[in-house]
């Protein structure tokens, strides 16, 4: 099944590679994409990921999608807006909605995380959303979290009780957490190629 793009991205765009270092200084308004399932080590570095520890959570569980601030935010499919709110923190989503839709008989549960502050108020929790519906808009680095403006879009099996879901998990915690939460390209497409994928 081809589902909606979550963002509309030109024919070419940037495919990042931040398991080996990570520029928050890069030039803004290029598209590019993070991928899922990696590590990245030294990028998490607020409180919220406590960096100094044995445990760190440094392996990606969703895709990043790079874009300019404001970039409209779509559906993937039909359903619901399950759940929204601010995760204020630094190093946090900021302005996040979790929708809610049926995959292959199953409920499924897709974040979208660092959206404007706007986009949590455009639609109410239990709307009823369509296929390609606008749900949000990318934030600015001072509502997203303090990161390059981008969308972190996040699957999960789990139910969430809150507006959150781990966007990093500690090594330790990896397999469980492919299961819980599966590669975002099941609904995106294939925006990058891995053996893992392809």
């Amino acid at each position: 099944m081809i589902f909606h793009p979550v963002i509309k991205l030109p024919t070419e765009y940037d495919i990042f590679d931040f398991s080996k270092s990570y520029d928050p200084k890069r030039l803004r308004g290029l598209y590019g994409i993070g991928k899922y399932n990696e590590d990245r080590r030294g990028m998490y570095t607020t409180e919220l990921f406590s960096p100094e520890t044995a445990d760190a959570r440094t392996i990606h569980m969703g895709i990043d999608i790079g874009a300019p601030e404001a970039t409209e935010v779509f559906a993937f499919d039909e359903g619901l807006i399950f759940m929204t709110g601010v995760n204020p923190a630094a190093g946090d989503y900021g302005g996040t909605i979790i929708t809610e839709h049926l995959f292959n008989g199953q409920p499924l549960w897709a974040l979208h995380g660092h959206l404007s502050h706007a986009s949590v108020g455009l639609r109410a929790v239990g709307a009823k959303i369509k296929r390609g519906e606008l749900i949000g808009w990318l934030g600015s680095e001072k509502e997203n979290g303090g990161w390059n403006p981008h969308l972190h879009f996040q699957l999960s099996r789990l139910r969430p009780s809150r507006c959150d879901m781990p966007g990093v998990v500690s090594a330790k915690d990896r397999d469980q957490a492919l299961r819980d939460y599966p590669d975002p390209r099941l609904v995106l497409g294939p925006l990058y190629s891995d053996a893992a994928f392809a």
